[in-house]
């Protein structure tokens, strides 16, 4: 038997801490089945209770988004406790710790550069533009996991209209909160902060790319990136931006922190591309948390309604 040192085994292939906890969970809840069955209690929830007792503030007037994937939600309990989250902490398990103080009210948001309509609004005032919806996506890390989450918000091309930009503006810039009294790993230079994300204005005003401010039918998670964030689907987890602070139109393409901080392994497009490898491993394949198998990753993490936006263009030079 071939047995790795740990300097050999690429973080790709690591079991996320919370899968390898609760696999006893998971082999129990497969003998529950039949009890579930039987008494018409859903099977997700004898396995998991906190996959439906959730913690935050209910969404009222939720609507079910034709754009939802058919997949298996991934349980509460692990999209919560297994976060990508460095302002707060570079460990995974840390975050939704670490997070639990976080102070998401009052929250403005600042919309300008490029706009006929330059603003400062409060979060809830944004909120409030349009009828929640929810969106069950398919959502995938570059690391190589990969999770299925409702998530709750609108369109993000609700806001970008309300805000008239001009025929100049070709980039929507986003930047997060800077606040190292709360953020202990904004204290640490391990990006350059505060972190800051962009898409092409055609990328933001697709019906798929969501501004968020729920999941599961209730208020974000701090660790999750509360008050408010963009979900875009086809791209590669970190390009949707948590704890936004600041929208700024712009005819220049925006410098995103991951591409500052290593532009040889994060491109700014950084769409799903299982043909396109990260220099350190392969993105051929993915592992759903929750599971213990790999499946095959698939072009635009599956949106395949995006692939006309990159029509023409060279997705191994553009990643």
């Amino acid at each position: 038997m071939l047995i790795k040192k740990a300097e050999d085994i690429r973080s790709s292939e690591i079991t996320p801490k919370s899968v390898y906890l609760n696999r006893r969970k998971f082999l129990a809840g497969a003998a529950l089945a039949g009890a579930a069955a039987a008494t018409g209690i859903g099977l997700r929830e004898i396995i998991s209770p906190s996959a439906t007792a959730l913690a935050g503030n209910k969404i009222n007037g939720i609507q079910k988004s034709p754009l939802s994937t058919t997949e298996t939600v991934t349980p509460y309990k692990d999209v919560t406790n297994y976060n990508n989250y460095y302002e707060f902490s570079t460990e995974k398990d840390e975050p939704a710790k670490l997070a639990q103080k976080f102070r998401t009210r009052p929250w403005k948001v600042k919309i300008d550069g490029l706009v006929d309509k330059k603003q400062e609004l409060d979060v809830d005032a944004i909120i409030k533009m349009a009828p929640p919806e929810e969106r069950i996506y398919r959502h995938r890390c570059v690391e190589g996991w990969s999770i299925v989450v409702p998530w709750v918000g609108f369109s993000l091309s609700e806001v970008i209209k309300r805000v008239n930009p001009t025929s100049k503006a070709k980039f929507v810039e986003f930047t997060t909160i800077l606040d190292k009294t709360q953020m202990p790993g904004q204290q640490r230079n391990v990006l350059e902060w505060p972190y800051v994300e962009g898409l092409r204005m055609d990328e933001a005003m697709h019906p798929l790319a969501l501004l968020c401010f729920g999941m599961y039918g209730e208020d974000l998670p701090n660790q999750d990136g509360a008050p408010i964030r963009i979900i875009v689907p086809w791209k590669y987890g970190f390009k949707s931006a948590k704890a936004i602070v600041h929208i700024r139109f712009t005819d220049k393409q925006p410098l995103n922190t991951w591409n500052i901080s290593a532009p040889m392994e994060y491109g700014f497009y950084s769409n799903v591309n299982p043909n396109v490898d990260h220099p350190r491993w392969s993105q051929a394949k993915e592992r759903r948390l929750g599971e213990f198998s790999k499946r095959p990753t698939l072009m635009f993490n599956g949106y395949d309604q995006v692939a006309s936006l990159y029509s023409g263009m060279d997705l191994k030079k553009n990643f």
